[in-house]
């Protein structure tokens, strides 16, 4: 089956769109989603960023916010701007990976970004995602005790470092089995008829 690798940070305010989207528009071409969070920051830190450059670069940030409102208004998804940006994401990530072995990523991804992006609500601590996990049916502290254990972070860290190797140098992104890298929300069907078509 052809499938696209759907690589993205709960960070990443386009992410929310794509995760939003990825799995329909996937299905409408036959194509399998392999959701695989990983961390921004080391990329952009090798690229001297300490911030989100939305944030560095104030005209860039204030464009980002209305073209969000405009995209999810017209996807007929809910936003609210969070208080605080970037969130911390580095728990929900390593979580996020836990629930790729059990089957639940998707919907904890769509669940914690809808949270954040839908209703401006904070998914940085435990707190915030254990709301998450029992909204899903999760046993809460089971699975945050797996995410923060030296398996949950080696995960992570091992994701990052596959993102890297794939090339990928912002969110969201999506690669091939043939290694092409497309990036941005506004690619996602182009990458999902590129697997289509190019499977082997």
């Amino acid at each position: 089956m052809a499938h696209i690798t759907f690589w993205f940070d709960f960070a990443s305010t386009y992410s929310y769109l794509a995760a939003m989207r990825a799995a329909e528009v996937a299905a409408q071409r036959g194509v399998g989603v392999t959701w695989q969070p990983f961390l921004l920051g080391p990329i952009f830190g090798a690229q001297g960023w300490t911030d989100s450059p939305f944030n560095i670069y104030e005209a860039k940030g204030k464009y980002m916010w209305r073209d969000m409102a405009r995209l999810a208004d017209a996807e007929g998804i809910p936003f609210n701007r969070p208080e605080t940006f970037p969130q911390n994401s580095l728990l929900a990530g390593r979580i996020a990976c836990v629930g790729q072995d059990e089957g639940w990523i998707a919907d904890f991804t769509r669940a914690t970004y809808t949270a954040q992006f839908g209703n401006g609500q904070d998914i940085s601590t435990a707190a915030d995602l254990t709301l998450i996990l029992t909204s899903l049916g999760l046993d809460a502290a089971d699975v945050l005790a797996r995410a923060t254990s030296a398996d949950g972070k080696l995960a992570l860290r091992a994701s990052t470092d596959a993102a890297i190797a794939a090339g990928v140098f912002g969110a969201p992104s999506f690669t091939t089995h043939d290694g092409e890298l497309f990036w941005g929300s506004d690619r996602l069907a182009e990458a999902v008829d590129w697997a289509a078509t190019h499977a082997v």
